[in-house]
């Protein structure tokens, strides 16, 4: 089994076991009920309390069936992170062909997915990092059309530069930079508010809203699941439409933290913000012989 190293936004009551996000197969025992499309030994992954452990209980309903082409190690980051960046740029900002979109972190877990799931859509993509790493990874991995620093200073100048003075139509923000991306947002540019993950819940000037007729929407995936589970599931098979044919690849962090054991060092390095894409934990390697 597989299992990201992501922080679940509900804490459960003491003691708990972490992990949320995973990817396995069924297990040769599981009491599987009446009804239930999945057998034993089926390739699937999703998301649930406890993943850091070599089996799990997990809802059946909640799972879906890996395709073909991707792995464990990639299948493990799929369920709430790719799902919650098509669900901002299409289900809440609308997103459309040729409208130039700004994605902070974009090396990061919601980012890189954010900007393949944006030139999936034929937008054009300015991704948005911290180090020059992180920046050739966002073209590299994500298929970026072009990279800045937003720890340079003016760095809106330069996005306004890149768009021909357009400015962005659409800014997918999971750090808290949206008042400083008010300045080089466009005329009807739609905000998405994914996360705070600087640490600072902003307070935005409703005079700069008006002013360029932008508008700013919130996601919270996780809720959606509770209160629009119609919608949940479509977007599910819209991202897994999308990854089986190829047009989204889900990132994974190398090297894989290897072992359990390794949860610790894996959570303190994404602390430290040394990693890209997902961070898996890949609990056992698969022993082929007792499939």
């Amino acid at each position: 089994m597989r299992s990201s190293l992501t922080h679940p936004p509900d804490q459960p009551p003491l003691p708990f076991t972490l992990g949320a996000e995973f990817a396995g197969r069924i297990a040769a025992n599981s009491p599987i009920p009446a009804g239930c499309k999945f057998r034993p030994g089926d390739r699937v992954f999703g998301s649930s309390q406890g993943a850091y452990a070599e089996q799990i209980s997990v809802d059946y309903t909640r799972l879906v069936r890996m395709p073909d082409n991707i792995t464990f190690e990639q299948a493990a980051g799929i369920y709430v992170t790719i799902p919650t960046s098509y669900e901002g740029l299409v289900g809440r900002a609308n997103t459309q062909p040729g409208e130039w979109v700004l994605v902070h972190a974009a090396a990061g877990g919601v980012g890189i997915a954010a900007v393949q799931v944006a030139k999936a859509l034929g937008a054009k993509v300015i991704a948005a990092a911290g180090s020059e790493e992180k920046r050739r990874i966002a073209i590299e991995y994500g298929g970026a059309d072009v990279a800045i620093d937003y720890n340079k200073p003016g760095w809106q100048d330069e996005v306004k530069k890149i768009t021909g003075g357009h400015g962005v139509d659409v800014v997918y923000d999971p750090v808290g930079l949206l008042v400083p991306s008010l300045k080089c947002i466009a005329w009807n540019g739609r905000l998405v508010v994914v996360g705070f993950a600087a640490g600072t819940i902003e307070k935005i000037p409703a005079n700069l809203v008006l002013l360029k007729n932008v508008s700013i929407v919130g996601l919270h995936w996780g809720a959606t699941a509770l209160k629009d589970t119609k919608r949940y599931f479509e977007v599910l098979d819209l991202v897994m439409e999308l990854i089986s044919s190829g047009k989204l690849i889900p990132q994974v962090y190398e090297p894989v933290f290897d072992g359990l054991d390794k949860v610790v060092p894996g959570l303190k390095d994404l602390e430290d913000r040394k990693t890209w894409g997902k961070a898996v934990v890949r609990v056992r390697r698969e022993d082929k012989a007792k499939l």
